[in-house]
């Protein structure tokens, strides 16, 4: 059972999960651009993987067949696991539960070589369609507090199969950076009655200094204080803080923002490493005035060193303007 411990200075929690240590090198290292009989996430390895969860298929196709075009499974090797009970518990002055969660794969085409900016726009839809399912599911059970999906593309950005999927982990607790951008917002909100994400599109819009690209529902920015060079965050033009609020207008334009930004930054940075990243509001917090969720895709083509690990200061070397200019001439 993995466990969770919190640092008693910073109140960051920790997950200690031994078990991924154990995995076997097909998941625990990078295996490179395997296809076919030795891909997992491949059509026709669908017994390869755990038993799927949830998978859009052609009608008359059988669970765990061929014949879907997106599929979520359980991660072979969870960092929390979804049987058992919190037993909140401390241990002299520190405080620990059991790790309980809930930890998918969501495999994005049984295309291997094809990424997001590939895709025709309806592929990268139904791919929305089923982040939302996922969260409304998973958020029906009490003992979660909040839900990420993320995605690591390539091995820099710690991905360990090539084949493009994206993940989601449910976790008992708000993440501590989550926690600190709500409550950031909060005080923005407090002092100034207004949305702090509302407020940064409409002067990135009136400046268009930052714009990477913009359609009826969404804008593209590298943010003013980038953390790292090429960033990209992708914000809804109406307010929401709740990502399954998202109508299917809204997905259409969602599904051509991200492909849009990320060609873009194909293109630009030859084919980089990245991370995305959806950031939302907690599970029992939802449509919060000062919050506005949103997408973040960070490259990983610098490295965190000793200065930034120390200090939580990061140094980008390309100012945010210029990579802008460059991700919205690149065509």
């Amino acid at each position: 059972m993995p466990e969770l411990r919190r640092d008693p200075v910073i109140g960051r929690w920790v997950i200690i999960s031994t078990d991924r240590s154990k995995r076997p090198s097909d998941f625990s290292k990078e295996t490179g651009n395997h296809v076919g009989k030795d891909c997992p996430f491949c059509a026709g390895n669908e017994k390869l993987t755990p038993p799927e969860i949830l998978s859009y298929r052609e009608p008359g196709t059988r669970k765990d067949q061929e014949g879907w075009w997106v599929r979520v499974v359980p991660n072979k090797y969870p960092a929390l696991a979804v049987e058992g009970t919190l037993n909140r518990t401390g241990e002299g002055m520190y405080d620990k539960m059991n790790g309980i969660g809930a930890h998918e794969v969501i495999i994005e085409s049984p295309d291997h070589d094809k990424e997001i900016h590939e895709l025709n726009d309806k592929q990268v839809e139904d791919i929305i369609w089923v982040f939302r399912d996922r969260i409304l599911d998973l958020r029906k059970d009490s003992r979660f507090e909040y839900i990420l999906i993320f995605k690591n593309r390539g091995a820099a950005a710690g991905a360990t199969l090539a084949h493009p999927h994206a993940q989601l982990i449910a976790t008992p607790i708000v993440p501590k950076r989550v926690r600190e951008e709500v409550n950031g917002a909060k005080s923005y909100y407090d002092y100034k009655e207004r949305c702090v994400f509302c407020d940064i599109i409409k002067q990135e819009l009136s400046e268009n200094r930052r714009i990477v690209a913009e359609n009826s529902d969404f804008v593209a920015i590298v943010p003013f204080a980038a953390r790292f060079p090429f960033e990209i965050w992708v914000l809804p033009k109406k307010h929401d803080s709740d990502f399954v609020d998202i109508q299917k207008h809204e997905t259409t334009s969602l599904a051509s923002m991200m492909k849009n930004s990320l060609g873009r930054l194909n293109r630009v940075l030859n084919n980089p490493p990245y991370n995305y990243i959806i950031h939302n509001a907690p599970l029992r917090e939802p449509h919060l005035a000062h919050y506005h969720w949103h997408i973040e895709i960070m490259p990983a083509i610098t490295k965190v060193a000793g200065f930034e690990r120390g200090t939580g200061f990061y140094i980008n070397p390309t100012a945010p303007e210029e990579a802008a200019k460059f991700l919205r001439e690149s065509e």
